[in-house]
């Protein structure tokens, strides 16, 4: 192996660490039919802000995994907090708990023109080998 196909392979992987630390997996069916389980989606890691309507990621209370979901409603409590009402596309209600934002919210979706930037299907591996 000669210094050029080290450097190429180097440069792959790094890409690929890049590249991870804006996607996410889809782990669930909750968001059918926008996004399935197993599709990767684009995220903007340092959303500026969250509207109605945007998919955000979050950690959740109720689930050991970030959750992907739809922001149905925002509102202020009296004492400055921001929270999100959030809910899965595929599901009947809303999630059990507000999301407090910024703090609980990791990222945004990307989307273009109101379609979310998704690759279908190649998460499959990494809900694989993380047992998921």
């Amino acid at each position: 192996m000669n210094y050029k196909e080290i450097a190429t392979y180097i440069i792959i992987i790094l890409a690929g660490v890049i590249i991870a630390q804006h996607m996410n997996v889809v782990v669930s069916g909750s968001m059918e039919p926008v996004m399935y389980r197993g599709d990767i989606v684009v995220v903007d890691q340092n959303p500026a802000s969250v509207q109605v309507g945007d998919i955000v990621v979050y950690h959740a209370t109720w689930f050991p995994e970030p959750v992907i979901h739809r922001v149905k409603e925002i509102y202020k409590t009296s004492n400055g907090s921001t929270y999100l009402i959030t809910k899965g596309d595929n599901n009947p209600v809303p999630d059990p708990y507000p999301v407090q934002y910024p703090d609980q919210v990791i990222s945004k979706v990307v989307d273009i023109g109101g379609t979310p930037l998704i690759i279908p299907k190649i998460g499959y591996i990494t809900l694989w080998i993380r047992g998921l």
